[in-house]
């Protein structure tokens, strides 16, 4: 009996240190339901939770950047066509420094902002992608500067883009938000070009294909009565027309959906041109 005894406190006291030995918590069990590796000897070689080592330990972080680097992240697209936010907007301001964007940023990443991108890339001998991962983010924060506020709204004069393909054929204003351009073309041809700016998040400027249902040289809108010169209607209360708020405050304004213009003359001379039934296109 003595002896059965001393076997049973023997064998719970190295139960004992065992268990104390695996430092169970609930916060060691992993995503996956296993036990976690149990904890270091010293507090001091434990990661922090901002510290980034990977799961296996041991790793160092890298150096961060302002949206990845070249660890586990740096092929996760952060940006792609289709994507519009203001990184977009700083995106293709950063480009344009270095010389691969040729227009006024937009926010919206286009067919254009792809091709901008896949040129930085194969300059950079990086994957030509036209997609922006955290590796070519890097990349281009490493070779460009933080844009101004003038660089990220420019009021200097847009470049047009390739016209959509509904604008090559018959009389058409062809009206871009991606590179915030009108163009007047007849046939395929530009006859006349503008810059020109949007409606606000709240009342956005309707896409698609339309045609000038009437035109009005002097205008007051019955909405928010504000003066509509040059107005030429396209989708109900939407209108192509000039903007003295637009020419004196620039892309720091918006209108409530119309297509504002702010180079009066070139307008008046496209609406002396445009007759009633030629056709819109709004498109990015």
């Amino acid at each position: 009996m003595h002896r059965t005894s001393v076997i049973r406190r023997a064998v719970l006291a190295a139960a004992a240190v065992a268990l104390a030995a695996t430092g169970c918590t609930t916060q060691a069990v992993g995503a996956a339901g296993g036990s976690a590796k149990p904890s270091p000897a010293s507090p001091s070689a434990s990661a922090s939770p901002s510290s980034g080592a990977s799961a296996a330990g041991g790793a160092e972080p890298a150096a961060s950047s302002p949206a990845g680097s070249a660890s586990p992240g740096a092929s996760k697209v952060l940006m792609a066509e289709g994507t519009e936010n203001e990184q977009v907007r700083e995106l293709q301001a950063r480009l344009r420094q270095l010389g691969h964007f040729h227009r006024s940023p937009t926010a919206f990443y286009g067919s254009m902002t792809g091709k901008a991108v896949s040129s930085f890339q194969k300059k950079q001998g990086l994957s030509a992608t036209g997609t922006v991962d955290g590796a070519t983010w890097q990349q281009l924060t490493a070779a460009s500067r933080k844009p101004t506020a003038q660089e990220l709204r420019p009021p200097t004069t847009n470049e047009l883009d390739k016209p959509d393909a509904r604008c090559m054929t018959g009389r058409v204003l062809c009206i871009s938000k991606e590179s915030r351009t009108l163009a007047w073309m007849i046939d395929g041809k530009v006859v006349s070009a503008m810059d020109v700016r949007f409606g606000s998040e709240n009342t956005p400027t309707r896409e698609g294909t339309f045609k000038v249902d009437r035109k009005e040289r002097e205008w007051e809108s019955t909405l928010y009565h504000t003066s509509m010169p040059y107005a030429m209607f396209f989708s109900g209360g939407q209108a192509v027309h000039y903007s003295s708020d637009f020419k004196a405050r620039g892309y720091n304004g918006g209108s409530h959906g119309c297509v504002n213009v702010r180079d009066k003359d070139r307008l008046a001379s496209v609406f002396d041109q445009v007759k009633v039934g030629d056709k819109v296109v709004v498109h990015w």
